[in-house]
Order: structure tokens, then sequence, then C-alpha cells
């Protein structure tokens, strides 16, 4: 007994330097991996963030609403930097080196493809290092082992930007379960940290409800950085509204998207008037 506690102490105290925080250091804003808008704070202008690195985010939204569209939007805006004034933040140091992930857990490979395709067909930046897998055929767990397998063995755990995980809810046997809610929520809260980059999410709504499914959704929600909510604009047909229901930072303003004769999303106007005269990160 005294054996196991001493091995106990001693891995606390390898964990001292990962855990204490000091608040009488002055930390810098998170950096943002994908922004909307910005904010004046003290006289200075800062990009509102959607995502910063080193969190999770999560996009919900009732079967059908172009979910799969939007999560294209977004990598494509992080691989071109600026889409109809949503700016993806490809951090300087790396000038866009860094590694984008697309899992689909939900579709077979064509309609897979289809989706994964959109943000090069968006993009007019060349293209490099963007993964696309789909995970359709693992069962649950092989799926979490797969995704590890792929970060940290394949990737080397290193220069990781930005992964999207469509659907999340693929990821547990059942998303009622509270332990196997938390395990996944843990494990986005793991990879995130260890590899400093963020995580989108897509998890479907409760039927008549603008809550996220299940446990999960509830423990997604309570942990992510930002929830996002897609819905159907009853007053212009064939678009989506995008909202901000909760987010860690200020919340970005929402806006419509629709799906052009292109088969590619587009935002319905500029975000913020004042985007004409945004500087861009770069």
């Amino acid at each position: 007994m005294q054996e196991e506690k001493e091995i106990t102490r001693m891995s606390m105290e390898m964990l001292e330097n990962d855990v204490l925080l000091d608040v009488s250091e002055d930390l810098p804003r998170p950096v943002p991996a994908i922004s909307c808008g910005t904010e004046s704070y003290n006289g200075k202008e800062y990009e509102i963030p959607l995502a910063t690195f080193g969190n999770f985010s999560f996009i919900q939204a009732p079967p059908k609403t172009k979910k799969s569209f939007f999560v294209s939007l977004l990598m494509s805006t992080f691989l071109h930097k600026e889409i109809d004034g949503i700016t993806g933040d490809l951090r300087g140091h790396r000038r866009g080196q860094g590694h984008v992930v697309h899992f689909d857990t939900e579709q077979g490979g064509w309609h897979a493809s289809r989706v994964m395709r959109r943000p090069l067909l968006m993009s007019s930046n060349k293209v490099e290092n963007y993964h696309t897998i789909a995970l359709r055929s693992l069962s649950f767990k092989d799926r979490v082992d797969f995704i590890e397998y792929y970060l940290y063995d394949k990737l080397k755990g290193e220069n990781i930007d930005l992964i999207a995980i469509d659907g999340i809810a693929d990821l547990c046997a059942d998303v009622n379960n509270i332990e196997m809610a938390n395990e996944v929520v843990q494990k986005l809260m793991t990879w995130t940290a260890d590899l400093n980059c963020h995580i989108i999410t897509v998890i479907h709504s409760n039927f008549g409800s603008d809550k996220a499914t299940g446990h999960l959704g509830s423990a997604l929600y309570k942990k992510c950085e930002t929830a996002i909510n897609l819905k159907a604009n009853t007053a212009n047909h064939g678009q989506v509204t995008v909202e901000c229901k909760m987010s860690r930072n200020s919340s970005f303003e929402g806006f419509d998207f629709l799906v052009n004769e292109k088969g590619l999303p587009k935002v319905q106007g500029a975000v913020y008037d004042i985007l004409k005269d945004y500087k861009k990160p770069f």
C-alpha cells in the first residue's frame, strides 16, 4: 500500500508543471484557427474566434440541414485563408505547412469523397497536407484507435492544425451512455491539448429540439469552446442559418449560407459590413 502511494505521489509530481497555472503571468490571447469578424478591445482590433488552437467546437443541426457543406466551408476557409468574411489563420510561422485532417464516420466512399473534395475546389491556394479519411466501415472502437494511430503514429503528432470529425456520435456505442460520452469528450480534450490543434465535431440535434443528441451532446456542450447551431431559414428557401449558440469568446454574428449552382457552400452577403476594410492576417 505504501509503495502504491509513493508511485502515485511521484506521478502527480511529474504532472505539476503541466497543471499549475501562474495567474500573475499575462498570457497572450488564444490564436484563432478560424475567425469571423472583428471586435475592439483597449483600442485594438482583434479577430472574433470561431475556433482557437488547443480547443474543440461542435456543430449541431437536424438531419438534412447541410452540415457537411458547412464543414466543407470551414475546412476550405482554413486552407484558403479567407472566404466570404470567415478567416482561416494558418499560424504565420508555419505558412500553411500544418496538417488538416478530415475524418468522416457516416458516409460511404463515394459520398465522403464528394464532401472532402469541396475544400479543394473552393481553395485557390496550392493545398498540401490535407488528409481525407472515411471510417464508416470500422467499429466505434476501431474508429477511435485509428484516429489516434493516424494523428500520433502516421503524422507523428506534429504540425497538426485542424481536424474535422463528422460525426462524433460514431465514436461511441451509445450517445446516451454517460460513461461513453465522457470518454469521447475526454479524448477530444486530450488530443487538442497534446497536439495544440482545433477539432471541429458534428452531431445531430434531438428531434424537435435545439439540443444536441443524448448525453454526448450535453457533454460536448459543457466542454467545447464554441457551439454552433444550424437551422433551415424558413424565410429564404434553400438557405441555412448559422448561429453561435455558445462561445467562451465573444460570439460571432450569425449568417446564412446556401449551396450554389456548382454544388459548393456560399455565404450570403458579408458577415460584417466592416469586412470591406478588414485587415487580413496575411
